[in-house]
């Protein structure tokens, strides 16, 4: 079967376990931004469908890849949230802008 898509790193050893021979390859810089961007897309559309915290969960890992790929920390996108979250605060008031 034929899936040409960014996995999860442990995925080729659960195929194993399986009895099955999974063929990888490691994707260069710019192609692994472009399937990280995919990824996050497809994981968008699939906690959309379910509503599941399994896949808010997905998206945030994919999150963190993206941050890792273009060099930043973990901290360092907290920090942002935080610089953000304080300057602009959140959504938890539900507020929704009807004009201006």
């Amino acid at each position: 079967m034929q899936y040409n898509k960014l996995v999860r790193d442990k995925i080729p050893e659960i195929i194993e376990a399986q009895g099955e021979t999974p063929v990888t390859r490691v994707l260069e810089y710019e192609e692994y931004q472009a399937c990280l961007e995919q990824k996050l897309r497809e994981e968008t559309a699939e906690y959309l469908e379910s509503r599941e915290l399994d896949e808010l969960a997905d998206i945030l890992e994919v999150v963190y890849a993206l941050c890792g790929a273009q060099g930043h920390s973990r901290a360092e996108l907290e920090a942002a949230y935080k610089r953000k979250h304080q300057a602009r605060g959140g959504f938890d008031k539900r507020i929704f802008l009807v004009s201006k």
